[in-house]
């Protein structure tokens, strides 16, 4: 791994290390947390949104996200999908039609979600049950990926478990963002940016017109092209992370569905220093070892 490393001091170097650089990064090595975000909770290895998942990755000392939805019966839960299909392949027929607005709590309960990733008899959480495992224990942070629920009940929620700087609320789109902060303005906030080339830009340009209000952390996705190359490339990069910097904002990367090591090792060497991943162990240890390197 040596070698993937050579010529990353120098270019740690002509970053500089002013007090502002350092700003964004500081919230997680104060609770000697790396900045890496495991993709549905643990990436592909493990089961989605499950307590158990949650777990393991705080243990490792990563951040979990979760995504949330809205039962029938109005209970906040864990669950990125708008069916159960995919992550509960065992259910009956009739309830894989449904829509998962449309399962009541005791339902959903019902379901295992574990089995497909080889951990059978995981259940869907309740976001209620996930915080309180958190209650009490600032290290466990949370991305909260907002699919449908209603802000005011999570708000509620977040300020009964004393988690309002624990919950990094996480959405891609910026009105819900500046609704948030209006409830709970302490809380961290992502705003997450995916699709085309041309719309993160686009979308990315909106955001600096607004000065990135309200943001903590501004992830974009990485795609991996057929040459070998990333996009967006090194230089639109490069001149992100510069920007929000020096807007105290995290710049955080997704490379989608990539596990090659050289790829993360060139992201670093851009300077980027977090990361939302589906391979979260194998990030965590070039993350470390990079920085070793140094």
């Amino acid at each position: 791994m040596k070698k993937l490393f050579a010529g990353s001091l120098m270019a740690l170097m002509t970053m500089g290390c002013s007090e502002s650089e350092r700003k964004p990064i500081d919230f997680y090595n104060h609770l000697n947390v790396l900045p890496i975000q495991a993709h549905r909770g643990g990436g592909l290895a493990l089961p989605e949104n499950t307590l158990e998942t949650f777990e393991t990755t705080w243990s490792n000392r990563m951040i979990p996200e979760a995504d949330i939805r809205t039962t029938s019966d109005d209970v906040i839960v864990c669950m990125h999908d708008d069916t159960i299909g995919r992550v509960a392949p065992n259910a009956p027929a009739h309830l894989k039609r449904l829509k998962f607005e449309e399962l009541d709590l005791q339902t959903v309960k019902s379901l295992d979600v574990g089995r497909y990733r080889g951990k059978p008899g995981q259940r869907i959480p309740t976001l209620e049950e996930v915080f309180a495992v958190m209650q009490g224990h600032p290290e466990k942070l949370l991305y909260l990926d907002y699919k449908h629920i209603n802000l005011d009940r999570l708000a509620t929620l977040v300020k009964k478990y004393d988690l309002e700087k624990q919950i990094i609320f996480t959405t891609k789109h910026y009105d819900l963002i500046l609704e948030w902060k209006k409830r709970i303005p302490e809380s961290p906030t992502m705003i997450w940016i995916g699709g085309s080339l041309a719309h993160k830009k686009e979308t990315y340009a909106a955001l600096k017109e607004a000065d990135f209000e309200g943001l903590t952390t501004l992830q974009i996705h990485v795609k991996l092209q057929d040459n070998g190359q990333f996009t967006p490339d090194a230089d639109y990069l490069d001149a992100c992370l510069q920007e929000l910097t020096k807007h105290d904002v995290l710049f955080q990367v997704l490379p989608w569905r990539i596990s090659n090591l050289e790829v993360f090792i060139k992201l670093l060497d851009i300077g980027i220093r977090s990361f939302a991943t589906d391979f979260p162990d194998m990030t965590a240890t070039v993350y470390n070892e990079y920085l070793k390197s140094l």
